[in-house]
């Protein structure tokens, strides 16, 4: 249903840091760069986009859920991030209360946002 979406980061180069590290990690990349906004996605079409800030107050937070492959994915995602600086909110686990199988990691990233990785198909096993 969506299309593409974007968030505004009031310090640009910490915020592209940041996405380039944990959004590799997940198969995505940089795929358009206009200096004051950057295009993330796969397979030729940006989904996600940063831009700078221009406001004085700060931003609202926002929460962002970004697919991931499997357990494991997540895992590295989480690692980058926490790597980067990034704050945990909760660390990789099954989500049995969303839905069997619901396996997701949240972190803040530098704008205070909440992010996730998920991976809707986990195993019991991969608690």
């Amino acid at each position: 249903m969506i299309d593409h979406f974007g968030i505004n980061c009031s310090d640009f180069e910490e915020s592209t840091r940041f996405y380039d590290g944990v959004l590799g990690v997940l198969g995505h990349s940089r795929l358009m760069d206009f200096g004051v906004a950057i295009g993330y996605g796969s397979e030729g079409k940006p989904a996600f986009w940063i831009s700078k800030w221009p406001g004085a107050e700060p931003n609202r937070e926002m929460h962002v859920a970004f697919t991931a492959a499997d357990p494991e994915t997540v895992k590295a995602f989480y690692d980058k991030a926490i790597e980067l600086g990034a704050e945990s909110l909760h660390s990789p686990r099954l989500w049995p209360e969303y839905h069997p199988g619901y396996f997701g990691a949240f972190v803040r990233d530098p704008d205070g946002n909440n992010i996730e990785a998920v991976c809707h198909d986990a195993s019991e096993a991969a608690g």
